[in-house]
């Protein structure tokens, strides 16, 4: 793909074509943090349906990958924690919704394999427990482990704070957190970056190299959700002259 027709000029525009119902989404983020919000919108809004997501958590009520729980459009979902969705949890109670809890450690590793090519791995997180139920399990240096198969999504979405027009990425801070993963494990990989860069990044930041972005598109500005806002009260400061 040519880096011409890689930049896009909206969400809308950089998932033309590329959605279906029935179809596995990976999206990238961490509660409210680092979620492609102008993508999941666009998602919303095209109305395609039976999504499976694969995702650490579904955002929050309204926010993040809970307005596409609201809108009806989510089947199955594989995430490591229900979270602060109300909308998720009573739906997954109600039998309404099929979730497949996955430890937050597998779940990222499930990612980073199908984004390297290795189709399993074993490890002992969630031995004897009902992650392991139905699976394979080995014995390793005296230790039990359980064999977790890798995610391979038919479009991962993910949100970058730089990139180039040739697709590199690099994160800020707590967003570099499920983003790189879900986008070397999609085999076709949108991403929405806060700033697009003319010129080449510095190769010694990159995070996700360019090869593995289909789709690039600027990401609207945006007042940025913080899931949980924890502060202290103010304390006055006396402030005296000095001695």
């Amino acid at each position: 793909m040519t880096t011409t027709t890689r930049v896009r000029t909206s969400a809308v525009d950089a998932l033309d074509g590329l959605l279906h119902d029935g179809m596995t989404l990976a999206v990238g983020g961490f509660g409210l943090c680092g979620n492609p919000n102008d993508l999941i919108e666009a998602v919303r809004d095209s109305g395609v349906q039976d999504l499976t997501v694969v995702s650490n958590n579904m955002g929050v009520d309204g926010k993040g990958l809970g307005i596409l729980l609201e809108n009806d459009q989510v089947s199955r979902v594989l995430s490591s924690y229900v979270g602060e969705n109300k909308l998720f949890a009573q739906r997954y109670l109600d039998g309404d919704l099929e979730v497949e809890f996955v430890p937050q450690g597998t779940l990222a590793e499930r990612l980073r394999a199908g984004g390297a090519g290795i189709a399993a791995f074993y490890t002992p997180t969630g031995v004897g427990t009902p992650v392991a139920e139905g699976k394979p399990v080995e014995e390793f240096d005296g230790r039990k482990h359980v064999l977790e198969r890798a995610i391979v999504a038919d479009l991962s979405l993910v949100h970058a704070r730089r990139a180039d027009r040739f697709g590199n990425l690099v994160y800020r801070y707590t967003a570099r957190n499920f983003n790189p993963v879900v986008a070397t494990a999609g085999r076709v990989t949108v991403v929405e970056a806060e700033e697009i860069s003319d010129e080449p990044l510095d190769p010694d930041v990159i995070v996700t190299p360019g090869i593995y972005t289909t789709r690039l598109v600027r990401a609207r500005d945006r007042v940025k959700d913080i899931e949980q806002r924890t502060v202290r009260p103010a304390v006055a400061v006396e402030t005296g002259g000095a001695r």
